[in-house]
């Protein structure tokens, strides 16, 4: 097993440290319980399963009645800490460009009628996609970059809750324009690079988000839905008495129609350990029809523009689990697209997944949504020090030895996965710059005196949105007043 080189071990270490530094300055307000709570996350012994076991860990040197009151008190300030982790290194593709992906994480809290807005997330029973159902929580928006190849790291740019009164494709649409601003002006991104690669599921509005980021150096590559149709460009003209207005669409696409679809522009056939023959067909210059409906209702005194793009079909041979292949629908979009351009979108898309692994990190390695807390402004703190607990993880990759267990296999040190990282992490902690103050002595307050009962009954709120989107341009203009 090689290990990495000793310039490369104290960069790393220094990149670690100053990281630690600026996220402890962030801290405003119980800054050293909430950086030594986070030091917990990072060396306890096992998966995170309750809070005041972290009050246990050797790297928590308070007790637990100041960790509940740093949760309850203590103040971030999420500016500062977007711009400091757009400022790290940043992982790219293999061809040197920075590919993103955005997707929402639930945290659920059914029994939790005391907590405010929450809303009803769409979630699927374990094992079985059929068993769909809405449980009340709080669904959170990431935006992360990813690496190239088979991996289970991603780097954590930014967390949104979606709260009742927002509206999902706007808020994701504000959320990329800020982290990409924030990535120009860290210098990983510089006139002449490659776009920005940003990669989507289905249940995003790509074409929208395509128009609000325009004004950027992206390019967008989404999942469409098996039921849905594409329009080609209509083709010429034809010329009579009567004349008129040209037609702005063509002929239509149904994606479950294969008699509809027309000669293909670019076709790719690659071979994977994974999923056997890979085949890729694509079609240039296609484009959604555009409605004045959801976000385009904000657009409703003026016509909606054709946004041509590249719609790829994506066939594999095999899946894991011998379960049936379907074909996969993304829409790009860029145009004009080759072959090397095809197969660069959806491999990328398929490296989406790698976020996925992180959530499952989070939720039960890290513990993010084990605490039992009432107030939103408290999950927002609580999801920020997780944020800042796994990017360290991924700073100490250099650093950490695998410190596996006798049943597993060696890994590489650029092959650890987080979970292996967090095992060896307080032997990078003992390294690295710890700014947090040394606790001071005190005495612990009276409490509540016993047999008193608390009479202050907690407000109970109810689940949902409470603004309803418009369902027509009558309605909109109604709402606007």
């Amino acid at each position: 097993m090689s290990l990495p080189a000793p310039g490369s071990v104290s960069e790393a270490l220094d990149v670690l440290s100053r990281f630690r530094v600026e996220f402890y300055e962030c801290l405003y307000a119980r800054a050293d319980a909430l950086f030594e709570l986070t030091d917990a996350v990072l060396c306890a012994d096992g998966p995170v399963e309750t809070l005041v076991e972290l009050s246990l860990a050797v790297e928590h040197r308070r007790g637990h009645g100041a960790m509940y009151a740093a949760l309850d008190r203590g103040r971030l300030e999420p500016t500062r800490l977007r711009r400091a982790l757009a400022g790290l290194p940043l992982p790219k593709a293999a061809d040197g460009r920075i590919v993103l992906a955005v997707d929402v994480s639930h945290w659920l809290r059914p029994d939790a009628p005391t907590s405010a807005d929450r809303l009803f997330c769409h979630v699927y029973g374990r094992g079985d996609r059929s068993s769909d159902q809405l449980v009340p929580g709080w669904p959170y928006s990431f935006v992360a970059a990813l690496e190239s190849g088979r991996t289970s790291w991603v780097a954590l740019l930014d967390a949104a809750r979606l709260g009742p009164a927002d509206d999902a494709t706007t808020v994701t649409a504000a959320q990329l324009h800020d982290v990409i601003e924030r990535l120009i002006s860290a210098g990983h991104w510089r006139p002449g690079d490659p776009d920005i690669l940003i990669v989507m599921d289905s249940g995003y509005d790509v074409a929208y988000l395509t128009h609000a980021l325009a004004d950027l150096p992206v390019v967008l590559v989404g999942r469409l839905r098996s039921d849905r149709v594409m329009l080609r460009d209509p083709g010429p003209a034809r010329s009579g008495p009567r004349g008129g207005r040209p037609r702005r669409h063509g002929g239509v696409l149904t994606f479950k129609k294969p008699d509809s679809r027309h000669e293909p522009d670019v076709t790719t056939t690659t071979d994977t350990t994974r999923y056997g023959t890979a085949t890729a067909t694509a079609w240039d210059r296609m484009h959604p029809r555009l409605t004045h409906r959801g976000p385009w209702l904000n657009h409703a005194k003026e016509e909606l523009s054709i946004l041509h793009g590249t719609l790829i079909r994506l066939n594999v041979e095999r899946l894991p689990g011998d379960r049936d292949p379907k074909p996969v629908w993304p829409w790009c979009s860029a145009t004009a697209a080759t072959a090397a351009d095809v197969d660069c979108w959806w491999q990328s898309f398929l490296r989406r997944f790698d976020l996925e692994h992180t959530f499952r990190l989070m939720k039960q390695t890290l513990g993010w949504t084990a605490p039992k807390v009432r107030n939103p402004d408290t999950a927002d703190l609580w999801t920020w020090l997780i944020i800042a607990a796994h990017t360290q993880l991924r700073l100490a990759r250099p650093l950490a030895e695998d410190l596996r267990r006798p049943w597993e296999r060696p890994a590489g040190p650029r092959r650890l996965t987080p979970a292996r990282v967090r095992r060896g992490f307080r032997n990078v902690r003992a390294t690295a710059a710890r700014p947090a103050r040394a606790p001071k002595p005190s005495r612990p307050g009276p409490g509540r005196p016993p047999g008193s009962k608390n009479k202050q009954r907690a407000r109970r709120h109810d689940v949902g949105k409470t603004i309803k989107r418009a369902e027509s341009i009558k309605e909109h203009q109604a709402q606007q007043g």
